[in-house]
């Protein structure tokens, strides 16, 4: 497994990042990247801690040490290993890197056990399976098409779409960009997929594609969205930007300029229908579910703790509404994390006979955490209200002899001084206001998939399962019980002298 060393040495492999107008060097060294990257690192050394070690890693079936999440699980305990072994890395971060490395073991670790699925390229899946539990190399992924004109028929958009435009005896060189590469900038390798269109239309499926590429691949490029780390080193300090100056996520857009994929690198290739079900067929959304589930509780940790400070720190804290409003998180606090035990604890069969996450548990989580956020911010916003608009605009204010007599006169809070409170009520801001947190809402909203897919798809879970059949024969039970003519059910009597 990669050190926090050896992981930092091997971004600096010639990729092709661009920011600003600018092609970054090296990412590691640049301020834009350079905290998140050893955000990063510090996930890869603590699976080398001691103390550590039994809590995050685990031995595989080839006799390799790995973390937890990237075994394919026999059983609920195998599970729950997992689970802690992801919270584990997550409070590491306060749960504000949601695509960390462990993330694309949701993928990952089930192709072993469902190398069958990848028709034409079984060893494949096999032998990325073993490389990536070895390893633990970092994979971002992408399967959305960029958002281009969605009034027109796909055939129309599809040169936006990867695709293959040559196929040689060694590979394949494919053209077209993806969305959204979450710190595709620090990862190894990305992995693209279809996650939508069945296809191009005129039986074009030279789309029809599941790969894996490294990330310093020729004609691979990173368009990346603005640098929040970067920001937070422009315009102030970590005592103004506690969360983006160093757990910024930077997203991109992937081209891929007529870019080789040799053939071990391929898992599907002019099959429309593994390309575009391996989502549901390879449980990878329970995976990313429990995944995501246990980050957000995690999140949800912080949050209530971020919240009780200030609401003390303002002497609000014994008023009953915000008594009621904290309570209502501790509630949606509790209700994640008992999802992410009813997935590991209640899990569904899968290929080979490994244990999946609970299908229905994850299809709640998806539809209940985006609103489970957002109402976490509304609760901040009205509990904690104008305190977070008057706050200095910088920590140099406090350097300041002139003003700082004001500050510690008119910024400090019930028991605490003016600077103790400024630098509560900073991380508050960076949490739910700033670029960094208005990001991390659109994250959370989007993170499962488009507000009606996740519905849908629930409802279709539930279709697949025979669930919904048996709410229907819930039902019929209650109303074979009686006609027109009275209590069919010999349990009941009507009283034949009730008159009106």
């Amino acid at each position: 497994m990669y050190t926090g060393k050896s992981y930092l040495e091997s971004l600096n492999d010639g990729r092709v990042v661009y920011l600003n107008g600018e092609k970054i060097d090296n990412v590691v060294e640049h301020p834009a990247y350079e905290n998140s990257a050893k955000s990063y690192s510090r996930l890869y050394d603590s699976l080398h801690d001691p103390e550590k070690q039994s809590i995050l890693t685990g031995i595989n079936e080839y006799g390799d040490r790995t973390h937890k999440f990237f075994i394919a699980p026999k059983n609920a305990d195998d599970l729950l290993g997992a689970r802690d072994a992801i919270a584990e890395w997550s409070k590491l971060n306060f749960g504000f890197m949601g695509r960390t490395p462990d993330y694309k073991a949701s993928f990952l670790g089930h192709l072993n056990a469902y190398s069958d699925y990848y028709v034409g390229f079984e060893d494949n899946a096999k032998a990325w399976y073993q490389k990536a539990s070895k390893e633990l190399p970092f994979v971002n992924h992408t399967v959305i098409n960029p958002q281009m004109d969605r009034s027109k028929p796909l055939h129309e958009n599809k040169d936006v779409f990867v695709r293959v435009v040559k196929e040689r005896d060694d590979g394949i060189i494919v053209k077209g960009a993806k969305m959204v590469g979450t710190s595709a900038a620090l990862t190894h390798y990305n992995f693209v997929a279809n996650y939508g269109p069945k296809s191009l239309g005129d039986g074009d499926v030279s789309h029809a594609l599941i790969f894996l590429l490294p990330m310093n691949a020729p004609g691979l490029k990173m368009i990346s969205r603005q640098s929040y780390e970067f920001s937070a080193k422009v315009n102030g300090s970590p005592f103004d930007y506690p969360l983006s100056s160093r757990f910024d996520e930077n997203d991109a857009v992937i081209v891929l300029d007529n870019v080789f994929i040799p053939w071990e690198d391929v898992l599907a290739y002019k099959n429309v229908e593994v390309s575009n079900n391996f989502v549901p067929a390879t449980h990878f959304v329970n995976r990313f579910s429990f995944h995501g589930c246990t980050r957000l509780g995690v999140k949800l940790d912080f949050m209530l703790g971020l919240i009780l400070k200030a609401t003390e720190s303002s002497g609000t804290h014994q008023f009953r509404g915000v008594q009621a409003n904290i309570g209502e998180i501790v509630a949606m606090r509790n209700m994640i994390w008992s999802l992410s035990t009813a997935m590991a604890t209640n899990p569904d069969i899968g290929m080979s006979g490994i244990a999946v996450p609970n299908g229905e548990a994850a299809s709640a989580y998806r539809v209940l955490a985006p609103e489970v956020w957002v109402k976490v911010v509304h609760i901040f916003e009205q509990v904690v209200a104008g305190g977070l608009i008057q706050l200095p605009s910088s920590a140099a204010d406090f350097n300041n002899p002139e003003i700082r007599p004001y500050l510690d006169e008119y910024y400090r809070g019930s028991g605490v001084d003016a600077e103790s409170r400024v630098k509560l009520l900073k991380m508050v801001w960076d949490a739910i206001g700033s670029e960094f947190g208005g990001r991390h809402e659109l994250y959370e909203v989007n993170y499962a998939g488009n507000h009606e897919n996740i519905r849908l798809e629930a409802l279709y879970h539930g279709m697949a399962t025979g669930n919904v059949d048996y709410f229907k024969s819930v039902v019929d039970s209650a109303m074979s019980d009686y006609d027109l003519n009275g209590w069919t059910n010999p349990v009941w009597k009507t009283k034949s002298n009730v008159t009106i």
